[in-house]
């Protein structure tokens, strides 16, 4: 007759039951260095699934002559009251109102300026208020019209096509007898700065363009590069730097975004106009530096070196200080259009405060896998869920079993109506921390966010949170080690470790759900060991 022990009774023990303090120790060693072990695969996982983030440095300046940001061979500014009209302006397939801020006891037909929507402002009840007052009470014309709303979403913006509507407001513009149909220029704030060299290089009678806050480089570069700032500035881990070619690089859930990699170059080729270019030095968003450079070497493609550029110290993106518009801005900015043509190339060509720039706006390295963000959407939520349905598979089976057992006249199923002793609480325990671990993520990311966008630190956010989620990324290694470990025993015991279709298959589904998470996050930089 064959005789077989279980692994228990294998075991070295004791007189009193206890295992040797060796054998602890050694049992100690291997599940630290399971866990070790799995940390670093899961880490190689991570670096192999998707690109590092390793932005160049920027090693070209622009020389600022002088910090004196005055406009040379300016003519004197006047100062004349100003009035506000309302117009409605016809698009194709829709109107948008606009406001017509003009200057009272002209003389004669003055210049003019249409103001292009930046991606945070669309009403002129809020847009420009300044910038159109300081622009009329010098004897310019401002006008500036609603954004048109009803084609412009996150997900799909077309910069042609938003050209051609504020051209409407262009021709509008050159009819008024206030306006001087040859000397009307266009004023493009951020966004508008991918709008409005289209205009420049299919409307040549533009007098002028103003790119303030421009980001020159495409949509995709400038948002990875804005990031970069954004995060080196509140003082992220350097693991956390990882999460940008990841997710400016990937498509969005649902498409859409095509006008990321929209590239205003070719248009800035072709513009003939004087173009003054003006960033603030506390603008971390926008190239400020690069972009100065491109636009003045784009222009030169053209023939075109008429590039007056500005830097306002400590001003933001929308060149104000503690909210307010840098005076010598409104000063300079009517001082420039109305000198036009003789300040088109009038020196100091560069001139205001330094500016600082440490890395190029460049490409973004496109990820090898889950680079299709709905995908990654479907990962995050579907994992979860099955978790959820295997869960109450197996909880509605323990029900049926039980009623069964009890019509039979059984106290409790049988021991082939359960999971091996240890397998369900760490199965369980598994799911809960994968799921734990992204949820905490998530909360982390957003609250980096929410710091990075307000220029704000936060040493127990920023640091304590990442270290927190890492943790929790090591218990979930852990939990599947134990539970690797368990499923190894019952094994050697000969005890099935899910017995049954439903249980099989709900253990098949978490395992399979939370290795599809422990691959998110490491793709996400959680395990990251700097390789």
């Amino acid at each position: 007759m064959a005789v077989t022990t279980s692994r228990a009774s294998r075991r070295t023990v004791r007189p009193d039951g206890r295992r040797p303090r060796s054998g602890r120790l050694s049992s100690l060693y291997r599940l630290v260095a399971s866990v070790a072990l799995g940390t670093l695969l899961l880490a190689v996982v991570g670096a192999v699934t998707g690109p590092h983030w390793d932005p160049v440095p920027l090693e070209e300046g622009v020389e600022v002559s002088t910090g004196d940001t005055t406009i040379g061979r300016a003519p004197e500014v006047g100062t004349y009251d100003v009035r506000t009209v309302d117009v409605s302006v016809a698009l194709d397939g829709s109107n948008v109102q606009a406001r017509l801020s003009l200057p009272v006891g002209l003389a004669e037909p003055a210049p003019a300026v249409l103001f292009v929507h930046g991606a945070g402002t669309g009403r002129f009840s809020q847009a420009f208020v300044r910038q159109a007052q300081a622009l009329a009470a010098s004897g310019v014309v401002a006008m500036v019209p609603d954004k048109r709303l009803d084609t412009y979403t996150t997900r799909h913006r077309d910069y042609v096509a938003m050209a051609a509507d504020y051209q409407h407001s262009l021709d509008l513009l050159r009819d008024r007898p206030e306006v001087d149909p040859d000397r009307v220029l266009v004023y493009a704030e951020s966004e508008g700065g991918w709008i409005a060299p289209v205009m420049a290089a299919q409307d040549p009678r533009i007098a002028g363009v103003v790119l303030v806050s421009s980001p020159v480089v495409p949509p995709r570069q400038q948002a990875a590069f804005a990031v970069d700032a954004y995060l080196r500035n509140t003082d992220v881990p350097h693991a956390v730097f990882r999460a940008i070619p990841r997710a400016v690089g990937m498509s969005m859930p649902g498409g859409g975004f095509e006008y990321a990699d929209f590239d205003v170059a070719p248009w800035q080729q072709r513009m003939t106009q004087p173009v003054l270019v003006v960033y603030g030095t506390a603008d971390a968003s926008m190239p400020t530096v690069q972009g100065a450079l491109q636009v003045r070497s784009d222009l030169a493609t053209a023939g075109n070196d008429d590039v007056t550029i500005r830097y306002y110290e400590g001003a933001d993106h929308g060149i104000r200080v503690r909210g307010t518009p840098v005076p010598e801005f409104l000063r300079d900015l009517s001082a420039w259009v109305l000198g036009l043509p003789a300040t088109a190339d009038a020196p100091p060509r560069v001139a205001g405060a330094e500016p600082l720039q440490t890395y190029v706006a460049g490409p973004v390295p496109q990820p090898r896998w889950l680079s299709d963000g709905t995908e990654m959407l479907v990962l995050v939520i579907g994992a979860p869920a099955l978790m959820v349905v295997c869960a109450l598979a197996v909880g509605v089976t323990r029900v049926v079993q039980r009623a069964t057992a009890s019509w039979r006249g059984r106290e409790r199923p049988g021991p082939g109506h359960r999971f091996a002793p240890g397998i369900a609480v760490r199965l369980a325990g598994l799911g809960a921390a994968t799921v734990a671990t992204v949820a905490a993520l998530v909360w982390y990311l957003l609250s980096v966010a929410r710091l990075a966008l307000d220029y704000q630190r936060d040493a127990w956010v920023v640091q304590g949170g990442w270290l927190a989620v890492r943790a929790l990324g090591i218990v979930a290694v852990l939990v599947a080690v134990l539970l690797a470990r368990r499923v190894h025993d019952a094994r050697q015991d000969g005890v099935p470790t899910a017995p049954g279709v439903v249980r099989s298959v709900a253990a098949v589904g978490v395992l399979a759900a939370s290795t599809l998470l422990l691959v998110v996050l490491a793709y996400w930089g959680v395990f990251q060991l700097n390789i």
